[in-house]
């Protein structure tokens, strides 16, 4: 299998990326949900949180490499190639799913930087990016939490899709995303 993508399917480089950025997320989730089994200011707790936050900028620094391969190679056509209704919302789902990688990372990093804590990234503190205020890191946690219930879906979606083309459909495209497939 080929490190980059090609005509035909994806590279080894944008396999490994897709499927670590999906247990990134899980775990991100995982965390931030795991978290409450444990007493307010508890170390577990806080652990926990701490990690929520550097897998989310993790994500961050990986959506960044992704979208630029994205954008260096070619995508792998899909075949029987799809009808054009499917295209364009295959399309939007990519564009949401990007954003959502983006979106969720930039709002921790302000809610942190708005409530005024450091911003632990794997023994770096990273700068806030605005000062200290209350109101701003609220809302930006409201958002965050809705673009986090939303993107649930966004993902169940997207895997159900894969399935149903997989399994239904039979065309690639899951299989253009499957580790040593050729």
């Amino acid at each position: 299998m080929d490190l980059l993508n090609n005509e035909k399917r994806y590279g080894s480089l944008s396999i490994g990326l897709h499927w670590l950025m999906l247990l990134l997320i899980v775990a991100a989730y995982a965390t931030i949900e795991l978290r409450e089994f444990f007493p307010k200011g508890s170390d577990p707790r806080e652990a926990l949180k701490m990690w929520h936050f550097m897998i989310g900028l993790s994500v961050l620094l990986l959506v960044v490499v992704r979208l630029a391969l994205r954008l260096a190679r070619p995508t792998p056509r899909i075949e029987p190639a799809l009808p054009k209704w499917q295209k364009i919302l295959a399309d939007l789902m990519q564009v949401l799913l990007y954003l959502f990688m983006f979106s969720m990372p930039i709002l921790g990093w302000l809610v942190l930087s708005g409530e005024g804590k450091p911003i632990p990234f794997f023994g770096l503190q990273l700068p806030a990016l605005i000062g200290a205020n209350k109101d701003a890191a609220s809302l930006y946690q409201e958002i965050h939490e809705t673009i986090g219930t939303i993107a649930y879906f966004l993902v169940g979606f997207h895997a159900a899709a894969a399935l149903f083309h997989h399994y239904f459909v039979r065309d690639n495209t899951l299989k253009r995303m499957l580790p040593g497939r050729d």
